[in-house]
């Protein structure tokens, strides 16, 4: 379709939309979308799919070079199968990066090695209570709010029931993942058909893998094993017109069988859950086994692990949310400094050390050269010493001196005078020698003008400015708690009031947008305080009013209603109330 007020009824039907102006150029750009939608842009290359042949490729397949200079195959993948050539996805997983740096880090501090291949936690008390409570922010798989409450609904941190929640947890499985919980702690229930007995035995009689559409497809149509792993295939496919031969091809088979109607459908509805993506056994079981060992190392080196985390970019969350679920740890996290950062995060004993790669608006190249002349020559002594070492450019000093990574060198100069000493340093020419910088730097600080030092609030503006995030204090302090209705609880307490409704502050660190079965928008949000991380639920009306009020640049106060699952506790939103700042001269007050 290419009817300009198609895009614009989808602009104007969602809630982030609602009320905005759509003034000048927006109504020609939604008319030119519209000529675009579905028309190809460009050719995809798959991140990580390798084309195997018995010699050169390009005597079975057209090869040309992507735009990046890579060899790529001018067929679409899926005709590239049919052609009858291999294909690998060979994709890498950055939890094994973290994995990999938080042993480095364990043996550089404590001498112990430990291998990657000998690590087996699989009946590791600590690590099993870990992942029995949900407490796996930072694991590999296992650390979004869906999957962290699963764990916590069943009380379940064993490596037999995570491989079924690795692969039971996809979106479209949602309506059985509650039955599934059910029937784990207990509740009675009849198996699909006697035949899928053992099939289904150790999953609950929930179909859960891959494996399990392939067997009940044998069991209760007569499928054989080459048509029952098409129907697998065509499932992960969302092909509907493929679908629907096979759905055919399945009831034929149920009724040849004398299988009930009744079951063939409920079969059928469980064979669609898992449409868009699912596991394989070995696939989930190889899953858990990576997050058993990044839960053995949370458990037990949480500082080596929480650094390896932020420093290979997280997961499902910011460096600011890890950064937070690190404090709530108890683990102290300290900020940039020219001495003792190195380019990542650094975990020892109860401390992170922020690493430079946090740093932003500063050249890589500067940073580099400072981590390279103080493993060459040692510690920075001075800020003389700093400048007499290391060429800096007059904006990447001002970085680190607004950072806070140069305040252990700074002496009785406070962060004004600092920047004023630097920038008076680094704007002379160079044409005098280096002889004239050496004799500059003491004689520009001990003449430093008497500048008055930065305010609490302007300290946590440069950090906001240079790391991306408030540092020295959970942002929600910065928020005015005297504007607070006096029934206002904190997180922490959220079960104590299961089923009645209350007024909670958060700061929201994550979101994912959903859509009911009625296509209406919703959305689950993550909030945490400076304590406790904890669920919320828009539904559609809530959503619709309050969805733009929710941003992660912001505190807000919830209002809505506590419900309990299964023991695990959420808030119903219903209004949502943006929180003021305080004013300068409090947020100093409050520091001192």
């Amino acid at each position: 379709w290419t009817h300009p007020a198609r895009v614009q009824e989808r602009v104007d039907s969602h809630p982030r939309f609602r009320g905005v102006p759509m003034d000048d150029p927006w109504p020609e750009i939604l008319r030119w979308a519209a000529r675009l939608e579905a028309v190809p842009r460009h050719l995809g290359t798959h991140c990580g799919g390798v084309i195997l042949a018995p010699d050169r490729v390009s005597r079975y397949v057209p090869v040309q070079r992507s735009p990046k200079g890579v060899r790529i195959i001018q067929w679409e993948k899926d005709q590239s199968e049919q052609g009858g050539l291999v294909k690998i996805d060979l994709l890498g997983n950055r939890s094994l990066a973290v994995i990999r740096d938080a042993l480095a880090a364990i043996e550089r501090n404590t001498g112990r090695r430990l291998e990657y291949a000998d690590l087996d936690p699989l009946d590791d008390p600590a690590t099993l209570d870990l992942l029995g409570r949900g407490d796996s922010m930072g694991v590999f798989y296992v650390e979004s709010p869906a999957m962290r409450q699963l764990q916590l609904k069943t009380h379940r941190g064993d490596f037999e029931h995570l491989v079924i929640h690795s692969s039971i947890i996809r979106p479209a499985a949602n309506r059985y993942i509650r039955e599934y919980i059910r029937r784990l702690h207990g509740a009675p229930y009849r198996p699909l058909h006697p035949c899928l007995d053992d099939v289904l035995s150790e999953t609950y009689g929930i179909m859960v893998y891959q494996e399990d559409v392939v067997q009940a497809a044998m069991a209760l149509a007569g499928f054989d094993w080459s048509e029952a792993d098409g129907l697998r295939k065509v499932l992960s496919k969302k092909s509907s017109k493929k679908l629907d031969h096979y759905r055919q091809r399945f009831y034929e088979g149920c009724a040849r069988r004398r299988v009930s109607r009744k079951i063939a459908d409920e079969a059928w509805d469980m064979f669609t859950s898992f449409a868009g993506y699912s596991f394989c056994k070995p696939h989930s079981a190889s899953y858990a086994l990576v997050s058993f060992k990044s839960a053995f190392l949370k458990a037990h080196y949480p500082a080596e692990f929480m650094a390896a985390v932020i420093s290979n970019g997280g997961g499902y969350y910011t460096s600011f949310a890890y950064v937070s679920e690190a404090r709530r740890m108890g683990l102290d996290v300290l900020g940039p400094d020219v001495n003792e950062s190195d380019w990542s995060y650094r975990g020892q004993g109860t401390c992170i050390r922020m690493g430079f790669q946090q740093l932003e608006h500063i050249r890589r190249d500067a940073l580099e050269a400072v981590i390279e002349e103080r493993s060459r020559n040692g510690r920075f002594r001075s800020i003389q010493d700093l400048l007499q070492r290391v060429r800096l450019h007059p904006s990447d000093a001002a970085v680190l001196v607004k950072s806070g990574a140069l305040d252990a060198l700074a002496g009785s100069l406070n962060r004004p005078q600092l920047l004023w000493t630097l920038e008076t340093a680094l704007r002379r020419p160079r044409s005098s020698g280096q002889r004239m910088l050496e004799t500059a730097i003491p004689r520009l600080g001990d003449s430093a003008p008497s500048l008055p030092d930065l305010s609490f609030r302007q300290k946590l503006d440069h950090e906001m400015e240079t790391l991306g995030f408030v540092l020295s204090v959970h942002p929600i302090r910065l928020y005015d708690a005297r504007c607070l209705p006096e029934n206002v609880i904190p997180a922490a307490q959220l079960d104590r009031y299961v089923g009645r409704n209350v007024r909670v502050p958060g700061w929201p660190i994550t979101r994912k947008e959903v859509l009911t079965r009625a296509g209406e928008p919703m959305e689950f949000v993550s909030f945490e305080d400076e304590h406790t991380l904890f669920e919320t639920v828009f539904f559609p009306e809530a959503f619709r009013r309050y969805c733009r009020h929710v941003d992660k640049s912001r505190a807000v106060l919830l209002s809505g209603r506590v419900e309990s699952d299964f023991g695990v506790v959420s808030l119903t939103v219903d209004q949502v109330q943006k929180l003021p700042l305080k004013k300068g001269r409090q947020i100093s007050k409050e520091a001192a």
